[in-house]
């Protein structure tokens, strides 16, 4: 966990990671709209390696996914589906805390619980003596295998996103 107030060096090796993630998720180069309220979680693997990232920030509001049917065929068929559709969330807010602005984890260390792992450690770690709840959590505009990783994580897919740029709901 590196905090806002964390040696300049460490703040240092953050955004330099922050700029990998951004590169590999193909997200556009945005500052932190506020960096004293920014948290970053990384799982460093055995090899003394960054092999995850989740970076938070505290928000107010989120607004939920709108579910949609998904057509018969394989499992396979449905994953591809959900990759490939367009998504919509409801215009009404619903209060978050916590949003997650970016979750990552190298290629090849996928599907093994590392992204899992990080948010129970931020559920556990994002307010000092308080657990969070799945419904205060949203996600900032997920990727396609982002939203799968949220569908699978939450339970449902009708999960809460926001607006990493302003806070509020995506566009």
């Amino acid at each position: 966990l590196v905090l806002p107030d964390d040696p300049k060096y460490a703040l240092k090796k953050v955004e330099e990671i922050r700029e990998m993630v951004d590169n590999d998720l193909g997200f556009q180069q945005v500052e932190t709209k506020c960096p004293s309220q920014t948290k970053t979680f990384l799982f460093i693997s055995n090899d003394k390696k960054v092999g995850g990232c989740l970076i938070a920030e505290h928000i107010q509001e989120g607004h939920r996914v709108i579910e949609e049917p998904t057509p018969e065929g394989s499992e396979g068929e449905k994953v591809m589906f959900e990759r490939q559709r367009a998504w919509c969330c409801s215009t009404s807010a619903e209060p978050a805390i916590c949003g997650i602005s970016r979750i990552w984890v190298v290629n090849m260390m996928r599907r093994r619980g590392i992204a899992s792992r990080m948010l129970e450690c931020l559920r556990n770690n994002f307010i000092y003596g308080s657990y969070l709840s799945k419904d205060e959590i949203a996600f900032s505009d997920p990727t396609p295998d982002g939203k799968l990783f949220a569908t699978h994580y939450f339970g449902t897919s009708q999960f809460l996103v926001y607006n990493f740029v302003s806070g509020t709901q995506p566009s």
